[in-house]
């Protein structure tokens, strides 16, 4: 808390700068609340909800820009970012748990990791059930019967039960991007397009 006093470039500039942090140090901080948040939710039997609140951030985050930009803006300070976020656990009915995290990464300038956060905890959730997740990106939204028909293929090839987690993508014009895991595979029309416009620079 004393080191706020500090004369010269204050503590919230400092650490205004992790907003920039290389992709790989941004994940190994998500990681580690992943794992602490994970942890925490198993030792107290609370599975079940951690899968709520995962579940739910996940999807707020996918619909709002406005959560997205309060989480990684480098202006919003850190007692309104912790403002926002107690208040914003309360309102979805988030664990105190969940809750106590957020507002701890609020105090740490640490809310920009969310995201990867939640992937982590994704991860985490589905291992533990002996599931994989499987990232898609798809120029709409699918059907039901085009996810069950996705989910049975990437069964037979993993061997495990797959979790979809779906994002549209309107740059993809067509086709989906599936990651499972470090594997990818890209099926959409625009790497076709992409793949073409590449051999032909080769032709010429």
């Amino acid at each position: 808390m004393g080191r706020s006093r500090g004369k010269g470039v204050s503590q919230d500039t400092i650490e205004r700068v992790d907003v920039s942090e290389p992709a790989s140090i941004s994940m190994g901080i998500a990681e580690r609340y992943a794992q602490a948040v994970f942890d925490l939710s198993r030792d107290g039997g609370d599975q079940k909800k951690l899968e709520a609140d995962v579940a739910a951030l996940d999807e707020a985050m996918k619909a709002s820009p406005d959560l997205r930009d309060m989480l990684s803006s480098p202006v919003i300070t850190r007692d309104e970012q912790g403002a926002a976020v107690g208040a914003l656990a309360a309102k979805m009915g988030l664990t105190a748990t969940m809750g106590n995290t957020l507002k701890l990464m609020a105090s740490k300038r640490r809310l920009f990791v969310v995201p990867q956060m939640i992937q982590a905890l994704k991860d985490m959730i589905a291992e533990e059930k002996g599931e994989v997740t499987a990232e898609i990106r798809a120029a709409k939204d699918l059907t039901k019967a085009q996810s069950d028909k996705l989910a049975q293929a990437l069964k037979a090839s993993t061997g495990k039960d797959v979790n979809l987690d779906v994002t549209v993508d309107d740059s993809l014009i067509g086709g989906l991007v599936v990651k499972v895991g470090s594997q990818m595979i890209d099926t959409s029309i625009r790497a076709k397009l992409n793949a073409l416009q590449n051999t032909m620079k080769e032709v010429r």
